[in-house]
């Protein structure tokens, strides 16, 4: 997990850039004076606002952290108002837990302000805060997200030299089919299911149920992914309780060594979270322990009481996909695959249009388009591509299509470095080869997509330049991995992951 591929070092530089954000947040709330309890929350939020916000340029940024407190504070104040009324105060948590995932809608900057406000929710239950307490917490929020906000946008903001390409937009829906308006019903009644279970199990720490259910449904868009997800959660956290019986425990919040622990923790929280959930898991997990030893309540039991209640969520979260608005894997996949399909037509149409004399034309944003979309797919095959999964014919297909999209990318990038070489010149062969490629692609891509400009016709005179052999090369390969990509996407009449 820790030799992955980390291109340009970007997780490298966002862990360590967080683990001093939120170092020097901490130090700032604890150098004001505030109590144990206001400097937890001011690391909570500094941690959220560094792993949390993600829009695509510095500027947004800024003004993403800048709004945290306007969601986060009055969700403060509702529920350290109904800590002593649990009926209201439950119905309270499904409806911030329902508005934080509709407000995914609106993509990063959504995301971001409804975890601030779940999580300010369950900061809240985790501190047992009161309304008297609500000013320090307060002080200590602003304290935070300026302190580590002074880390990310004035000391280190690499973003501002290389900002990070926008993301893929939400798959196209209406109604109940919208992604957010489906995943906020689904995740309300994981949370509702785990509220209730959670409070049987333990009516001090039931919050922990709600946030796995949470958070299991964080970036999911099948029922698979979020199988597995919960599945991965709950092995990450096994594994976190097992270290924090072993180093937690004896250390009895000693503040030295576990603000060591915690700045580790904060490290391989940032640097594992895109590659491997389990071992973001299995940091963040060890750190809860190492906090709970800082506030003196820290003993085995409570680490098995936290194990059973993500086994609470964990269910909830598995109910709740099963049950209520279900989407497939196959579903999910197959409008990802279109997509990414549609992209290489749209690369090879521009690198054609450039090949012919036709300098606007560019088909780099196209390429980085695709690398972004092979991630979702990635992500949405994920349940039929694990080691457990049980479906050997369909996790066969699953891995001959990744197999073959990664090769249309590599050849999709290959033909746009070509066509961006000023030597490289006309060929009419090339106009024969796009066309070979967009008839492969018309049989892959379903009826009624997007439609892309053909391939712009070259010169009729042959031109054998190095450039242009090159592209040809890439063409043909390209071809080839649209036709084996045919048979395992169209072999299966009942669809390729039905029912996955």
């Amino acid at each position: 997990m820790f030799v992955a591929p980390d291109p340009g070092r970007v997780r490298l530089r966002t862990a360590a850039r967080a683990v001093l954000g939120v170092g020097f947040a901490v130090t700032v709330v604890e150098l004001s004076g505030l109590p144990l309890p206001a400097t937890v929350a001011g690391g909570l939020a500094a941690l959220l606002a560094m792993f949390t916000v993600g829009d695509p340029t510095a500027r947004r940024q800024v003004v993403t952290t800048a709004l945290l407190p306007v969601v986060g504070f009055p969700v403060l104040a509702l529920a350290a108002a109904l800590h002593g009324m649990p009926l209201l105060r439950d119905a309270a948590f499904l409806a911030v837990v329902f508005a934080g995932v509709y407000a995914r809608r609106w993509g990063a900057r959504g995301q971001a302000l409804g975890i601030f406000g779940f999580m300010m929710f369950f900061a809240t239950q985790f501190l047992h805060a009161v309304p008297a307490q609500l000013p320090q917490l307060y002080v200590a929020v602003l304290l935070s997200l300026a302190a580590c906000g002074l880390v990310r946008f004035g000391v280190w903001c690499f973003e501002r030299r290389t900002p990070p390409p926008a993301g893929p937009a939400p798959l196209a829906a209406r109604g109940l089919a919208r992604p957010t308006t489906r995943l906020a019903f689904q995740n309300t009644f994981a949370c509702a299911l785990a509220l209730g279970v959670g409070q049987l199990v333990s009516d001090e720490r039931w919050y922990w149920a709600v946030g796995t259910a949470w958070w299991i449904f964080v970036n999911t868009a099948s029922r698979g992914e979020t199988l597995v997800r919960g599945f991965r959660r709950v092995v990450g956290t096994l594994a976190g309780i097992v270290v924090g019986l072993l180093v937690a425990v004896p250390l009895h919040g000693a503040p030295g060594p576990t603000a060591l622990l915690v700045a580790v923790c904060v490290f391989g929280i940032f640097y594992t979270a895109a590659p491997s959930y389990s071992w973001m898991m299995f940091f963040v997990t060890v750190m809860a322990g190492l906090l709970y030893g800082l506030l003196g309540v820290l003993h085995p039991g409570l680490l098995a009481l936290r194990f059973e209640q993500t086994l609470v969520g964990a269910a909830g979260a598995a109910l709740a996909v099963a049950l209520v608005l279900p989407v497939t894997t196959h579903a999910a996949t197959d409008a990802w695959i279109q997509r990414a399909l549609l992209a290489v037509r749209h690369c090879t149409a521009e690198a054609a249009r450039r090949l012919a004399g036709d300098e606007s034309a560019d088909p780099a944003p196209h390429v980085a388009e695709l690398e972004l979309l092979l991630g979702k797919v990635r992500v949405s095959l994920a349940p039929l591509l694990h080691p457990l999964s049980p479906l050997r014919v369909r996790k066969e297909r699953a891995r001959q299509v990744m197999l073959h999209l990664d090769d249309c990318a590599r050849q999709a990038r290959g033909l746009a470095a070509v066509a961006a070489d000023p030597d490289a010149s006309h060929d009419a062969r090339l106009t024969a080869a796009c066309q070979r490629v967009e008839t492969a692609l018309h049989g892959l891509v379903a009826p009624g997509g997007q439609q892309v400009p053909p391939a712009a016709a070259l010169d009729a005179v042959p031109h054998h330049h190095p450039g242009a052999e090159r592209a040809l090369a890439h063409l043909r390969e390209l071809e080839e991995a649209l036709s084996s990509l045919a048979e395992p996407l169209r072999g299966n009449p009942r669809g390729v992951f039905a029912e996955a």
